[in-house]
This record gives C-alpha cells, structure tokens and sequence, in this order.
C-alpha cells in the first residue's frame, strides 16, 4: 500500500521540476511512511511514497523495466504470486519479491489488459517509455483512489487531490458543482470537489499521450442469469469467502482484523482466524455501554458481542476507547478534513474511525475490515422497508429525508443556487439508466436489483473512499474481503428473493457463516458503525460554533445563514445525538478548517 503522485507532460523538460514533482510526492507521506522514490524524465515524473507489506526490504518504488516501462504502484495483489508464475513461465525475470513488480511486468506481457488478470485493490501509474504514454489503471470496485488533472498537453495525477493541488498548475479553485459534489450523498462519478480535477472511476483507466487522453472502461457489473439452486449458492459464497480471506491475509507485517461483534466483521474474524493466531480491535466510547440509549438504527451497544465472538474465535482483541473531549479536539478535526481533502458533514465517525486506525498502527499495519457486506447482501433497514425501495431516488437519501439535511444551515440563496433536489434527481436517473437487468424478471425483482446497484455504485465508493483516507492518513493499510469482484458479481446476480431467503437481511451471507458464530451474533440485527451518544461531544460542537460565529474573519461565514448559525450554537443538546441536525454542525466547522487551511477560491 502506497500513495503515488505524477506529472506527464510533453510541452515541458520536467527534469527541471523535480523540486514541484518531490513536493507532489511528500504530499503522500501519511500514505507511504517507509521510504520515498521518484522517477523523472524530460516528460514524465513518477513519485511514490512507500508503506512496505510485501518484499519490505526490495520492494523500493518506482520500479523500472529494461528502458522499456516505469511503475509507480498502491495498493495490494491478492494473486500476485499465480500470475508471478506465469511470467515467468513467458521468459519474464523479477529482480524483487514484491507484487508491484508483478503488475509491471504483467504490462509488459499483456498491455493494458493485465487489469483483467489481478485480483485485488489498486490504482498505479506505468510510463510506457516505448509509447510515450501515460497509463492510469484502478480497481474495479475503486477500492484505492486515484485523481487526474488533465492539462492541454499532459496530466497530472495522484491518490489525493492533495497531491495534484501541490502542482500550481492546479488551484484549488470550487464551484457550484464542486458544492453540490460535497453536499450530496448522491455524487456523480467521475467529478471531484475540485474545478479541473476528475477521478478515475472504478473499474477503468486512462491513456494520455501526445494524441491525447482515452478513457475506457475494463470492468463493469454485468446482468446474468442465476442458475444455482439455494444450497448451492451459500456454498459458494462461503467457498469464494475461504478463498477471498486466505489470499487477503498474506502479508509480511502484522495484521488484524477490525471486529464490531456484528455479521460481516465477525465471518471476517472468524475466518481469519482458520487460518491461524489473529489480533482484532474494536472501537468504543468512554460509558457508552453502560449509558446507552437505543433508537431506530441500533438497538444494543457492540460491547457483549465484540467479547463474545473474540472469546468464541480466540482472537487476540484490544478495544480502543474514545471519550467526548478526544472526539471534540480542533486538531483532530483539522487532521480528518486534511485526510479528506474537503469537509464533511459525517462527524465524529469520521473523526473516531481516524482515532481508531491511529490506535490500531500501533501493532498493525493491515486491517481486513467488513466493509462493503451491508451493500452486497442487502443490510441495511431502507433495503427491506416498502416505503424507501419504492421511493423515486436513492434509498439511503428516503431514510434521510425524515431528518434536517447537513446543508440546513447555510445561506439561503445559496441553497437555491444549488438545487440539490435537482442535482439528486439527476444523479439518481443517471443511476438508473446504467443497471443491467436481466429479461424475465418481475417487478419486485428489477426493482431491488436496481436498489442493489444503487448502492454498490453510488453509496460504496463514498464508505470505501472514507475507509481508505481515515485509515491511510496514519499509514494503515485497510483490505475489504467482500469488495472481492468474484463475489460481488456473484452475489450481485443471484435473485433477491434468495438473499432473503429465511425473512431477514443479509440471508446469505447468514447462511454461509453459521458454523463459524455463536447464536446471538448470527441473529443480531444489523447495527450501523456507533456513534458517541455523550451529551459533551454536542456541547463541544455548539461551543465551537458560537467561537466561529464571533469570528468576523472566518471564510465560512458567508456561507452560512446568520440565523441558522445563532439557533444551532445556542440550542440544547439532543437527547440522543445521532439526526442529520448534528451533522449540519459538523458540516459548518468542516467548511471553515477547508476554505481556510486549502485556501480555497469559490466560484459562485
């Protein structure tokens, strides 16, 4: 796992801008914290900063071939090993252990191509010096982030915006596309926050060269006809599942699993733990446990599960405990909007999952998380509830409509401006137009294949997107088993009628896991990543608010709304801190830190 940074461009000799390309590169220090590399030509640099998993002492980036092709590589190769064999079996000699240079010389062998050959999560840069072109690959399920700034003749390129905004041909300039990019849960892929700064979007990759850029798709769900019966299938999820996590786990530095006492981390967990001894870590608040307070989403604390399943498996487990004044830090907040390159309105499960990767680096350097479960199963409530499948958009945001909305407290006109409702609907149509349904479906069939779409296209990324900044922003590297294209593919065809086969959520993956857990854990009802619930954390947020409010220099200010910013600093805490009104709190704080830390130019 690495961050990488670039700069081609053919009007220029960038052996002469080696200072701006180093300085792209330190960008991604938080990512690579082992060692540092840069490769520079009269119209390429590479720059890589390293976290070393595989081959740590050979591994060094970028990675050259013979004159003919310059790698710089994030992410991991889970079949490394098997395509290794192969080359080599071709005539192809590998000077290192690692799986980097794997995918270099899988360019060389197959080309471009070689993005349909790996398995696993990556997003990496080749310099084809016979070509003189540029070729920007990532991961089908865009598990790894990778941006490109195109240039009139050149690009440049990095895992963070950050990286591409350390370039001056790259202001960090923001529009009312970038605004609504920010607010939405509901973003059109491809654009970022940024004006003139795009990401690649999962599944494709682009060339540049003198012609041009070409972007082309590699991968894409696709709609095929289920022909498994009901025993076959969870027996196929659960072999894809023993495959998925032995492959995952094979690391040359300490790794652990991420455990909430739930379904998802819990197959993970126990799975891993087959395969021999496992450390596993959960986060938790300070009384949380014993103070807790359930509402619609959860209804128990993790606390008695987490214990349950590391007592059951045998894991190694560590809690990691966070109190209200840690969540509440300034520093933190400002290392989290840092992390993100922009604001957020999600909080303080932004700001504990960055503490709790800070805590778990400290033994580990990989993580194998659940993540991504709840997406390809069918987890969460607005899944199962008639009034969110059959509401005309996104799911997610139905549930969301009954609370106050994250941008509530910004000005007015400027919420006119934005239209969100617009900018949604046509997201949400967009959506719609891409799924690819398969003939002879009834209606509730199609429909919940396009609500599982849905999610695995347009609510993933943004949770993988936050699960790789928080956890690569302290140099831990995060793998999410169920992201495995095998079995999301699978899963992702197989009817909905059986993915809730015995009347519950996440049927299949029940099934498949149910000689691995105790009882409770496989009949616990889904539970979202928790969130504080003590009244402090609020008073802290309100406190802040009104300091920000004194502060007549503060770049936010014209942002917001006079009025909405005196009710919400001077309101009293909710009594269970959780709705969309906390998050138009943070969303405020988040923006101030942004315009002023990125020194921001809006364009509104």
């Amino acid at each position: 796992m690495c961050g990488i940074a670039g700069w081609v461009d053919f009007d220029r000799d960038l052996t002469s801008e080696r200072a701006t390309a180093l300085a792209m590169t330190e960008t991604m220090s938080c990512r690579g914290p082992d060692d540092q590399g840069l490769h520079l030509e009269p119209h390429a640099a590479l720059g890589n900063r390293r976290l070393a998993v595989i081959d740590v002492e050979g591994g060094h980036m970028p990675i050259e071939a013979e004159g003919l092709a310059v790698i710089t590589y994030s992410g991991e190769v889970y079949n490394f090993r098997e395509l290794r064999e192969e080359l080599a079996a071709k005539g192809h000699r590998f000077r290192t252990r690692s799986d980097t240079e794997v995918v270099l010389r899988g360019y060389l062998e197959w080309g471009e191509d070689v993005a349909d050959r790996i398995n696993g999560m990556y997003a990496f840069a080749v310099w084809d010096e016979r070509e003189q072109e540029l070729v920007l690959i990532r991961d089908r399920m865009g598990i790894k982030p990778l941006f490109y700034y195109p240039l009139p003749n050149g690009v440049l390129f990095g895992s963070e915006p950050k990286a591409i905004l350390a370039n001056p041909l790259a202001p960090p300039v923001v529009n009312l596309d970038g605004l609504r990019q920010l607010l939405s849960l509901a973003s059109l892929r491809q654009r970022s926050v940024y004006q003139g700064l795009f990401e690649l979007p999962p599944g494709h990759l682009l060339r540049v060269g003198r012609q041009g850029a070409r972007l082309r798709r590699y991968w894409s769900l696709e709609g095929h006809e289920h022909t498994d019966d009901l025993d076959t299938t969870v027996r196929t999820v659960r072999e894809l599942l023993d495959d998925i996590i032995g492959r995952q786990l094979i690391s040359d530095v300490p790794i652990c699993t991420l455990l909430s006492g739930g379904l998802d981390s819990s197959v993970v967990t126990a799975l891993a733990r087959t395969h021999g001894p496992i450390r596993s870590f959960a986060v938790d608040y300070a009384g949380y446990a014993e103070h807790f307070r359930p509402d619609e989403f959860r209804g128990d604390p993790d606390r008695p599960f987490v214990r349950m399943l590391a007592e059951h498996v045998g894991s190694e487990h560590t809690d990691i405990v966070l109190g209200p004044a840690e969540l509440a830090d300034p520093k933190l907040r400002a290392s989290v909007v840092r992390a993100w390159d922009a604001p957020s309105f999600m909080g303080d499960m932004n700001s504990s999952l960055y503490m709790l990767f800070r805590a778990i680096r400290e033994h580990s350097t990989v993580a194998l998380s659940g993540e991504s479960a709840d997406e390809i199963f069918g987890g969460y409530a607005w899944f199962h509830l008639p009034q969110t499948v059959e509401a005309d958009t996104f799911p997610w945001l139905a549930m969301a409509m009954r609370e106050q909305q994250p941008s509530d407290m910004l000005d007015k006109s400027l919420i006119r401006q934005l239209d969100l409702d617009a900018y949604t609907a046509d997201a949400y149509r967009t959506a719609l137009a891409e799924v690819p349904h398969v003939p002879g479906q009834d209606a509730r069939e199609r429909r919940m294949r396009e609500i599982c779409y849905l999610h695995l296209t347009r609510f993933l990324p943004f949770l993988l997107d936050r699960k790789d900044r928080m956890s690569m922003a302290v140099g831990l590297e995060v793998r999410v088993p169920f992201c495995d294209h095998r079995l999301v593919d699978y899963v992702f065809n197989t009817p909905w009628s059986m993915k809730t086969f015995d009347g519950r959520e996440k049927s299949l993956l029940r099934a498949a896991g149910a000689d691995l857990l105790p009882e409770p854990i496989l009949r616990r009802v889904k539970a979202p990543y928790p969130v504080t619930q003590d009244v402090g954390y609020e008073q802290a947020l309100r406190a802040a608010l009104r300091e920000l409010a004194a502060d007549k220099d503060a770049p936010v200010l014209r942002l917001l709304d006079p009025d909405a910013v005196r009710e919400a600093a001077s309101a009293p805490p909710e009594k269970v801190t959780t709705t969309m009104s906390r998050y138009s709190l943070e969303l405020a704080l988040d923006l101030n830190v942004w315009l002023t830390a990125y020194g921001v130019r809006l364009e509104l």
